[in-house]
């Protein structure tokens, strides 16, 4: 989800058979400034016989609106790219897609920042092995890096981790300190021990430690952090070691090195996952997450202090 310069709402998000069916595609809707409902979901990108998924909708300081998106080309994830298409006219129509990242096994989930000194940069990440239960333990997270004067994208280092990490998710503390969060490697099974990967870059960005446990508990299961326009640090997060139940959120107000104050939004014997937070200019913060199996998309809308 992303808003847009003129305050419409836009979420891209993939729906088919499966998520390894060639039916899968890219789709999005918009809620227009003053509207409560959505429009009515259109495909945005499709490639044939293929699968398309893990799209990021993000708009640019320049107004350009990207989309990033994975490209399946094989049985397993380790087969994917990613893929892009920008639009110049607020999400309205679309480019041509065209290959970000060519490299197998290549993926995007996470939005893009910018940095203090105007350079983008753009989670990825790197899976590997040919289980869909289970990704290699040499799956790594990393990012790429925008320069607007060149027009170029970076590859920063990898960052490691005992049983893969993934899905990293970034905030900026300073001008050299960035913090990443990340969803543990690994299988999907009941698990004694698995928590939220973090990493630290001391350069601005250009390179990364390796990572390091939390004390957050992570069933291998998406996360996502938040940097709010007061500086305080929001991530939501499965509160659980196997389960994506409950889908909680906490807040930090010291610079990441702490998150007191913490409360669920979903939980239950349902499933709650993949959330996609941003804040808004009105200073709400946003969170989209699926529930029923992945059949239902739901968006969390509440202040800060209702944390």
């Amino acid at each position: 989800i992303t808003e847009l310069a003129n305050g419409d709402w836009y979420i891209a998000y993939y729906g088919g058979s499966g998520e390894y069916s060639t039916d899968t595609a890219v789709y999005g809707s918009r809620r227009a400034v003053g509207e409560t409902t959505w429009t009515p979901p259109a495909v945005i990108a499709d490639t044939p016989f293929q699968s398309d998924g893990n799209p990021v909708i993000w708009q640019a300081p320049d107004g350009l609106v990207w989309l990033f998106y994975v490209n399946l080309d094989g049985d397993t994830w380790s087969d994917a790219r990613v893929k892009a298409k920008i639009s110049k006219d607020g999400a309205v129509t679309w480019s041509d897609s065209f290959v970000l990242s060519d490299e197998r096994g290549s993926m995007v989930r996470g939005k893009p920042i910018v940095l203090n000194d105007g350079n983008y940069l753009l989670p990825m990440y790197h899976e590997t092995g040919d289980d869909r239960e289970k990704m290699g333990s040499d799956t790594t997270s990393y990012f790429l890096r925008f320069d607007p004067a060149t027009q170029k994208w970076t590859p920063t280092n990898r960052i490691h981790s005992p049983l893969g990490n993934l899905q990293a998710q970034v905030v900026q503390l300073t001008d050299k300190h960035l913090v990443c969060f990340m969803r543990r490697g690994g299988g999907y099974g009941p698990e004694s021990s698995g928590y939220i990967q973090r990493a630290e870059s001391h350069d601005g960005g250009f390179n990364w430690s390796d990572a390091s446990d939390t004390d957050f508990k992570n069933p291998n299961s998406a996360v996502d952090v938040e940097k709010l326009q007061n500086g305080h640090i929001v991530l939501v997060y499965n509160d659980h070691m196997y389960e994506r139940t409950p889908l909680s959120i906490a807040i930090s107000t010291d610079q990441a090195k702490t998150f007191p104050h913490r409360r669920n939004i979903g939980g239950g014997d349902n499933t709650f996952a993949y959330p996609y937070m941003i804040q808004v200019s009105d200073g709400r913060i946003l969170v989209l997450y699926t529930t029923n199996a992945r059949t239902t998309i739901m968006l969390a809308e509440f202040p800060e202090s209702a944390i």
